[in-house]
């Protein structure tokens, strides 16, 4: 089959496209892929027969009435509608099972690096040297910096709240004192720097918290990546980079980079505060018995 000008757009072109051939065998198979279109791109056609109650060779037999040389073929198209459908990747299942449709070729290990590697270099064009400059210097000059991030990004907001501390700045990880919010809220002043991390999309939370920072004049700053780019109201700074595309593994190596390089740049402009803070800090811990496993 023609892959480029045969191929509809859609699973449902397919099906409408050759529904005058289709028998009760090929219905039932149907409603079984439809059903679960992400088990039905990972098995094969022996596996999705046996789901459906019919000969394991109805699956072969379907797939050239659909106009595929065979099942393999299909199920090709099944995996690239998948890859390709957009909504199917706000769920968690549909985007590891993209990965892993994507692995396939190149072994698992390499498709995340490769993965990795691609979305890193994405962000060479994206994200300039003044972007991380103007993440820093705010802040450098705040007097409170509160980092806050839900879900995966919570993870983000506690280890950038542990490095600035490391580097001499009080910072609050809010993500890590989620009932203690109205209190950190209500004392926030133009003084102070909230640090919002958002992936894929922004919690209602994420957006009040948004609008009490603004409320009460603190800058903020966010990092989010492409699908959870908007903040309402806008923030004083923000950097939207993408984390991999569909398929790809969408980790946190790509944002955790850009705070890494917001970091090493304040280092480089707070004249010595972080430098002297982590020879102290060093200090410290060789001149105590605090032993932590």
């Amino acid at each position: 089959m023609d892959q480029q000008e045969n191929v509809p757009e859609s699973f449902a072109d397919l099906i409408s496209r050759h529904s005058a051939r289709l028998t009760d065998a090929d219905a039932r198979l149907l409603d079984v892929l439809i059903q679960d279109p992400i088990r039905g791109a990972m098995e094969n056609g022996k596996d999705v027969s046996f789901r459906a109650g019919v000969h394991p060779a109805s699956a072969v037999r379907l797939a050239r009435r659909l106009g595929f040389k065979g099942y393999p073929e299909f199920r090709s198209f099944l995996q690239a509608n998948l890859l390709e459908g957009g909504g199917d990747f706000e769920s968690s299942a549909a985007r590891m099972v993209a990965r892993l449709v994507k692995a396939e070729e190149g072994g698992l290990l390499g498709s995340v690096v490769d993965g990795e590697i691609a979305a890193l270099n994405a962000v060479r064009k994206t994200v300039s040297d003044a972007d991380i400059r103007s993440f820093s210097e705010r802040l450098r000059d705040g007097r409170r910096i509160l980092l806050f991030g839900r879900g995966h990004a919570s993870a983000l907001s506690a280890l950038v709240t542990l490095r600035l501390v490391r580097s001499g700045y009080d910072a609050i990880n809010v993500a890590g004192q989620v009932d203690q919010l109205p209190e950190l809220l209500w004392s926030l002043s133009k003084e102070d720097v909230l640090w919002l991390f958002c992936f894929r999309r922004v919690a209602p939370l994420i957006q009040e918290v948004r609008r009490i920072a603004a409320e009460r004049k603190a800058t903020t700053l966010v990092l989010t990546d492409l699908h959870a780019a908007r903040i309402d109201p806008a923030p004083d700074r923000h950097i939207a980079v993408s984390r991999g595309e569909p398929g790809q593994s969408q980790s946190l190596v790509v944002p955790m980079t850009i705070a890494n390089a917001v970091i090493l740049d304040l280092a480089a402009i707070d004249d010595g505060r972080s430098i002297r803070a982590l020879r102290e800090l060093r200090s410290f811990r060789a001149e105590t018995r605090l032993k932590i496993d």
